[in-house]
């Protein structure tokens, strides 16, 4: 039985690909040399503390301080080299937003260990 209105598997109505093979008006993903720098920047912040946790480089004080201070860069990293955080058409919000939801998160944490620790009425 031949169909009169035959169209390929997989190809929706509207003539579109379905999308795969586009971005759906997002922005162009960052280049090569992006993710290259990203990765290699990756794996230096993974390295660092693990050669001062290893070799018992600093006191634990500060090896703690190593290790969170290159968590906190390791995830500026992914957010800017392969989550394409400053890319697109609402670039800026996208930082607002996240900063903000930082914020909240800080104070949350913050007022959290507070009063844990200023607790009156427990002692």
């Amino acid at each position: 039985m031949a169909q009169t209105n035959a169209r390929p598997q997989g190809v929706p109505h509207n003539g579109t690909n379905g999308g795969h093979g586009e971005h759906g008006g997002h922005g162009g993903h960052g280049s090569l040399k992006s993710y290259v720098t990203g990765f290699v920047l990756s794996i230096i912040l993974t390295i660092i503390p693990l050669v001062v946790v290893m070799n018992d480089m600093l006191g634990r004080t500060a090896t703690l301080v190593v290790i969170l201070a290159a968590a906190v860069l390791q995830f500026v990293v992914q957010l800017f080299f392969f989550m394409h955080l400053k890319e697109g058409e609402n670039a800026k919000w996208n930082i607002m937003t996240l900063i903000f939801g930082l914020i909240i998160l800080l104070t949350i944490v913050a007022g959290s260990i507070w009063i844990m620790t200023y607790n009156q009425v427990a002692h």
